[in-house]
């Protein structure tokens, strides 16, 4: 079985990548048949827009310098590192083989688009609960994703009791 587990800075997507691994992807080897053939950790970082919109009136249209485009893109991609680094060690703590992928673009689109291109067999993401007007207004990567995907999806909610964690957006 082909299992995408999508990857992003949350606590919400770690808890997620933790069940998977507690509870589906931890290898028995009396389970030969329905063992994981391949996980892969899916990591999408949004593209950067090198223009800013300018706050008063008779302002024109700001455009970054290559040099700032330059960082920001390379500080994308440590970050994304850094994220399916520690998604690595949740993996490796409990034998699950896992591969990693860093892709640029829209995080809903980029998880469909992959789980159709590696004919995965399931999606594991996590939810992180946005209210029905933060919902509205922002979008649900998760929701787009139960709707689009052509393949099972798992979305995986943190329990009741411990609401959002400390920190989180």
């Amino acid at each position: 079985m082909k299992v995408l587990v999508a990857i992003d800075e949350s606590e919400e997507s770690f808890y997620a990548l933790q069940w998977a691994v507690d509870d589906l992807l931890s290898y028995s080897p009396a389970a030969e048949e329905n063992a994981i053939a391949a996980v892969t950790l899916l990591h999408v970082y949004p593209p950067f827009q090198p223009f800013i919109y300018p706050s008063g009136p008779g302002m024109h249209l700001v455009y970054a310098t290559p040099v700032v485009i330059h960082s920001v893109n390379k500080a994308q991609r440590e970050k994304a590192a850094s994220i399916l680094s520690r998604a690595l060690t949740i993996c490796t703590e409990k034998n699950v083989k896992a591969e990693t992928l860093i892709m640029e673009g829209d995080a809903k689109d980029k998880i469909c688009e992959m789980a159709d291109e590696l004919q995965v067999d399931l999606v594991v993401m996590g939810s992180r609960g946005h209210g029905a007007i933060k919902r509205a207004w922002l979008g649900s990567v998760s929701s787009y994703c139960v709707h689009n995907l052509h393949c099972n999806i798992l979305v995986v909610k943190l329990p009741l009791g411990e609401g959002k964690p400390t920190g989180s957006k």
